[in-house]
């Protein structure tokens, strides 16, 4: 499902610093817009600010200055902040966050408890999120019964319970091999086309960021860079200019630079071929 136009979260001028002494800018004025059913990836390097913003965005944390508006509401006004994450956000963590002595199917009733649902409807549509996400026949594991990549599917059905207007997902496949990381990811673009959840996600792994729609960049708390990821081949060119070679490349940083047999730096200067993979590095 396709983004409708209407803005579901929106930041303006958001600032957030800590310490008291040696104060510490994490985020500077950092204004963004996502729209309703959008899968946005957020990169940056680590201390970038990103996770910053997600608990922001989640009403986990407040701003020292500055809007966060989500679903229509500035977070500012909201009075009761664990109702208003409870029937609009839901989390995604790097490491789960599953109750170890629930099952599968008891943890991802445990948001439904704020929906006042009796146990009947919790127990039908826990499973039917389990089910939802490929976990059917596995409702009565516990946590250390399932793998990692299962236990972070349970993690986005328990998510998706309350049908949040928003998924927030930090780092969600950071403990996960290339394999299990393609399966969670593949599995949250399906539920975001399939459901229309706009899904907001932090990722350091680039093949995790090209399957959103759109990737935006923090560095030192400021958004520095933003585009969509409609064109894959134009996502490989950044990968590479980001990467050790694309760095060394463009900062100059190595007197010989050989990569596959081929000479892009001798002496410090660009060859023939150095000169023109840097000019297709700095389109991009």
């Amino acid at each position: 499902m396709k983004a409708n136009g209407d803005i579901i979260v929106e930041t303006r001028d958001l600032v957030k610093v800590y310490g008291d002494g040696v104060e510490v800018r994490a985020l500077d004025g950092v204004s963004i817009q996502v729209r309703r059913g959008e899968m946005v990836s957020v990169m940056g390097p680590s201390g970038s600010g990103k996770s910053t913003l997600l608990h922001l965005l989640g009403a986990l944390d407040r701003p020292t200055s500055g809007q966060v508006i989500v679903n229509g509401q500035d977070l500012a006004t909201v009075r009761n902040l664990d109702r208003f994450r409870a029937q609009t956000v839901g989390f995604v963590f790097q490491l789960h966050n599953l109750i170890p002595t629930l099952t599968a199917e008891e943890n991802v009733e445990v948001p439904l408890y704020e929906a006042r649902m009796g146990p009947r409807a919790r127990r039908k549509r826990a499973r039917e999120l389990l089910e939802l996400v490929g976990l059917a026949g596995r409702e009565r594991h516990l946590p250390n019964m399932l793998s990692g990549g299962e236990r972070q599917r349970v993690a986005i059905a328990r998510a998706l319970a309350n049908e949040p207007a928003i998924v927030l997902a930090d780092e969600p496949t950071g403990e996960l091999d290339s394999e299990r990381s393609r399966e969670i990811i593949s599995l949250m673009h399906r539920l975001n086309h399939e459901l229309g959840t706009t899904f907001i996600v932090v990722t350091h792994d680039p093949n995790v960021a090209r399957q959103t729609d759109r990737i935006l960049i923090l560095d030192s708390g400021r958004v520095v860079a933003e585009h969509l990821t409609t064109d894959p081949y134009a996502e490989d060119l950044r990968t590479l200019r980001d990467s050790p070679l694309g760095r060394a490349l463009l900062n100059g940083t190595e007197a010989d630079l050989v990569a596959g047999g081929v000479v892009l730096v001798r002496g410090g200067q660009p060859t023939e071929a150095g000169r023109w993979l840097m000019e297709i590095l700095r389109s991009v």
